[in-house]
């Protein structure tokens, strides 16, 4: 048991705000967003100059917003801005193959009516969530947003931007993805590797009905997500190996999409492109600690998985949760909100999740992302007695939609 007494070091200074976020991508406004109602002050810090982050064009990237993470976006009074842009996921279907050739005769398949909760995600642009965090963070007078500025020092408690400006906080928390410079300033290092594989990802109009239907088709080289997005179109994710997904992405329109059609196959009618193509590399990425002096990491700054479960975003999003309902009882209790035993409680919550989830995409990844005859009559069989056993199965879509584990209070419902 922690000793409420050892915690109980109050910061002696005054600071500039109670909290300053490094990264404002979707973690940190999201963090921002709920940590203001606790009644605490953030300011948030974000490289990207003001006009860029509130650019509306339709790009293409999406996300995979699973049922627990809804309830987080509800719960801030965020969820009513989002909703009517997203698109929910009533089933998943996984399949093994190669392209050209379709899916092999064993899959598994998940199907929202099997849980009481009801869709097991939803699928929402970045656009639509990004502006929604903007909008509501500039509603909200105990946020401050700093934009187009770079953090280039940090002390326990303070950070200097590139113009000069110190800012002195209670709490510093790094949301600032993979290479994060918060956590690097703090000494923390990382463990991971890099797969090989790269992922493109972009979204395409089809011509019949999706149906509320998330497809995960493994092929040797890498997985390929088509994920329903509103009015007939979907996001792709499609994990190549290095050397073709350059290939790949050096292609012309048409050429990509005569490139892609093989793994997409034809049950959705032909396609068209919408929106950019973005790649980025696949790799696992952990923190070695989420926590140091006066300083917590939550998001990609913490861990990196594999896209292969789509958990990604949900993961950081459990981060933001499980933060807030730690410095929101802390500050209850009149603890120093970033004294050692507070921040403990945070990394001790999320690590062992975060632990799983990185082995579970990376044994997942290893085990699909191969041609060997006899792992994929292994994984095929696999697929086939998952799917008949429906216990099993509704553990599965509980674990996809995010209602598993110690759940923080705003995934709750």
């Amino acid at each position: 048991m922690d000793n409420p007494a050892a915690a109980r070091i109050l910061p002696l200074m005054k600071t500039d705000t109670d909290i300053i976020i490094v990264g404002g991508g979707l973690n940190g406004p999201t963090l921002a967003i709920a940590l203001a109602q606790t009644g605490l002050n953030v300011t948030i810090i974000d490289a990207l100059p003001a006009p860029t982050r509130k650019l509306r064009d339709f790009d293409g990237r999406s996300y995979a917003l699973a049922h627990a993470s809804m309830r987080l976006l509800r719960g801030i009074d965020l969820w009513d801005d989002v909703k009517d842009h997203t698109e929910p996921m009533l089933e998943i279907k996984v399949t093994d193959g190669h392209a050209g050739t379709g899916p092999a005769p064993w899959m598994m398949h998940f199907d929202h009516r099997e849980i009481e909760e009801g869709p097991m995600g939803y699928m929402c642009q970045d656009r639509h969530l990004r502006q929604a965090l903007l909008t509501k963070m500039d509603g909200d007078a105990r946020i401050t947003q700093v934009s187009g500025e770079t953090v280039v020092s940090q002390t326990a408690g303070s950070v200097t931007l590139a113009s000069g400006k110190t800012i002195t906080a209670q709490l510093i928390v790094g949301a600032d993805g993979r290479a994060s410079g918060t956590a690097q300033r703090a000494g923390i290092k990382r463990t991971g590797w890099g797969y090989g594989q790269t992922a493109i990802v972009c979204a395409v109009a089809h011509e019949k009905p999706h149906g509320g239907i998330a497809h995960q088709f493994f092929m040797p080289a890498g997985p390929l997500a088509i994920l329903p997005l509103p009015d007939n179109r979907c996001s792709i994710v499609w994990s190549e190996a290095d050397a073709r997904a350059a290939d790949i992405m050096a292609m012309k329109d048409d050429d990509f999409l005569d490139a892609l059609r093989p793994a997409f196959g034809s049950f959705l009618g032909d396609i068209s492109l919408q929106g950019k193509r973005f790649s980025y590399p696949l790799g696992l990425t952990i923190a070695n600690r989420f926590i140091a002096d006066r300083v917590a990491l939550i998001g990609d700054a913490a861990h990196g998985v594999h896209p292969i479960a789509g958990q990604g975003l949900n993961a950081g999003l459990r981060d933001v949760a499980a933060l807030v309902d730690v410095l929101s009882d802390a500050k209850a209790r009149g603890e120093d909100i970033a004294s050692p035993a507070v921040l403990a409680r945070y990394e001790q919550w999320r690590r062992f999740d975060t632990a799983t989830l990185a082995a579970a995409t990376d044994t997942f990844n290893r085990l699909f992302s191969n041609d060997n005859p006899l792992l994929r009559a292994v994984r095929d069989v696999g697929m086939g007695m998952l799917n008949a056993a429906p216990a099993l199965r509704r553990s599965f879509i509980r674990e996809a939609a995010g209602l598993t584990g110690d759940l923080p209070s705003l995934m709750r419902g």
